[in-house]
């Protein structure tokens, strides 16, 4: 097993990060609702097992999961709270859910895309009033694909200026995409990235460029979507990669690599969730759970030994690149343990 959860920096910002940490848009309603009972058990259950990285957004459930992850913090220290901004919430009396945005809660707000400098420093201070903080670790810039020009020309030096006020106290962007992250990570100052789905047992088109800039810059990878969103975590007929119907040919590849998993002791999630930490860049593999089962099933997958001949059968299959690391290196026969 492995030992406790231990914490890492997030570039130069002095903001530590917990290497397993909590993705709150499950308890915020993601496609199936969520109680308050079922999100608390949750968090406090994360909290118990030594997770103190907590990730939120006000996207997530209109608000309420900032709201939520806020409980939980309330009269707590010694954590790190991570928001976005990009997406600002008007009020919305239309009625309805918010399935259509993925989300089973009602319909109170609308999303508005914002990246200009007032609008990062409105969506933060609304961002802070739900949490009912006066200050987050860090702020992510949400998903600003098809908003580039904004995004680097108004909305990432607003986060310097809330980062040199020390309203924040590290800053990056947040995105589905490795392309435009690696941009970021070069043009800009970031402390960190957060990169999600794009470094997995499934898909390591993060390793090309995003991470050797990120390794050179000293800037810090948080790893998002471990498991592809649900692939990687259960492998059957059905299972979703991407939020959408999982590819016959990425099923069978994720079943071979259970398959070589159990063969070596240890399971697909475990694999799953120790790979990206293996990369020097990266800080923090960023979870999504629901319930309390789901956060103590992450956790005991987390700690569990994953045996350097697995990663070398992996290779050995072209199953994964050789130039990805992996967290313990099988010895070469014939030669002797260091």
């Amino acid at each position: 097993m492995r030992t406790p959860i231990r914490s890492r920096l997030l570039g130069r910002s002095g903001v530590e990060v917990t290497e397993l940490a909590f993705g709150a848009a499950g308890i915020a309603g993601l496609f199936t609702p969520v109680s308050d009972e079922q999100a608390y058990a949750a968090l406090d259950t994360a909290w118990d097992a030594g997770i103190r990285y907590f990730d939120t957004a006000p996207h997530y459930g209109v608000g309420l999961s900032e709201r939520r992850v806020g409980a939980l913090l309330r009269g707590r220290s010694g954590y790190t709270v991570s928001t976005k901004v990009g997406r600002r919430l008007e009020p919305f009396s239309g009625g309805g859910d918010d399935l259509a945005n993925g989300f089973a809660v009602p319909a109170t707000h609308r999303r508005v895309w914002d990246f200009s400098a007032d609008g990062v420093r409105r969506g933060l201070e609304e961002s802070l009033e739900r949490l009912g903080l006066d200050r987050v670790d860090v702020v992510y810039l949400h998903d600003p694909d098809d908003h580039a020009t904004e995004a680097f020309g108004e909305a990432y030096p607003a986060l310097e200026r809330l980062r040199s006020e020390g309203v924040v106290g590290a800053i990056g962007a947040g995105m589905n995409q490795a392309e435009m992250l690696t941009r970021f990570v070069r043009d800009t100052d970031v402390d960190v990235v957060l990169c999600a789905g794009r470094y997995t047992l499934l898909d390591q088109r993060a390793l090309t460029e995003l991470l050797p800039s990120a390794h050179e810059r000293g800037t810090s990878v948080v790893i998002g979507g471990a498991f592809n969103s649900g692939l990687l975590a259960d492998p059957k007929q059905g299972a979703t990669y991407n939020y959408a119907s999982a590819p016959r040919e990425l099923l069978d590849q994720a079943l071979r690599i259970k398959a070589i998993a159990e063969r070596h002791g240890t399971t697909l999630r475990a694999a799953a969730l120790a790979f990206p930490l293996a990369h020097p860049a990266v800080a923090s593999v960023l979870v999504g759970t629901r319930s309390a089962d789901e956060v103590r099933d992450t956790v005991r997958q987390f700690a569990r030994d994953v045996p350097a001949e697995f990663w070398q059968e992996l290779r050995e299959a072209k199953l994964l690149p050789e130039e990805a690391p992996v967290p313990v290196q099988a010895p070469v026969a014939g030669e002797e343990p260091a």
